[in-house]
């Protein structure tokens, strides 16, 4: 086994997420081949890199926050092309809409060294094991105290 592949791969991974839950779109971009594919369930496919950010740049503003963690990689390594397996679980909070949608899926990603030894993203996309959509009106004591990309935002105000 290339531990040393299965480090970085995973690195990247984690770079993946980072970038995505702090809205840093160059940087998530970099982690992508500019030919990558991505389907994220039965309603999100996109055949490149630029669509992809894209649509996350356009979806994921400031007004809506998301936590993403993933775990428990499986990753086969073949030369400079590899397979990674990954259990996420996520939060997404949209104050504005009134809503949090809590989740799982597993991530199964392709990848590809480059001429520069640098792993990338060729592929990547989940199939939910569950989603849930909840009003922040059920949860009578929700305060959104900080968001980093909110100036209004007010401790015990939530976003104005």
């Amino acid at each position: 086994m290339d531990l040393e592949a299965v480090a970085a791969i995973s690195r990247l991974k984690y770079a993946y997420l980072r970038a995505l839950d702090t809205k840093c779109w160059d940087e998530f971009a970099d982690t992508l081949l500019p030919d990558a594919t991505a389907n994220y369930g039965e309603h999100l496919a996109f055949e490149s890199r630029d669509a992809l950010v894209e649509f996350m740049k356009s979806n994921l503003g400031p007004q809506t926050i998301t936590e993403h963690h993933c775990g428990h990689p499986e990753i086969d390594v073949d030369g400079d092309t590899a397979t990674g397996r990954w259990y996420l679980s996520d939060i997404v909070l949209i104050p504005e809409h009134d809503m949090v949608l809590r989740g799982a899926a597993f991530y199964s990603d392709r990848y590809v060294r480059g001429p520069d030894g640098r792993w990338r993203i060729a592929h990547t996309g989940y199939e939910r094991t569950y989603e849930a959509v909840m009003s922040l009106a059920d949860i009578p004591s929700f305060r959104l105290t900080s968001n980093r990309w909110a100036a209004d935002t007010e401790p015990g105000k939530g976003d104005a």
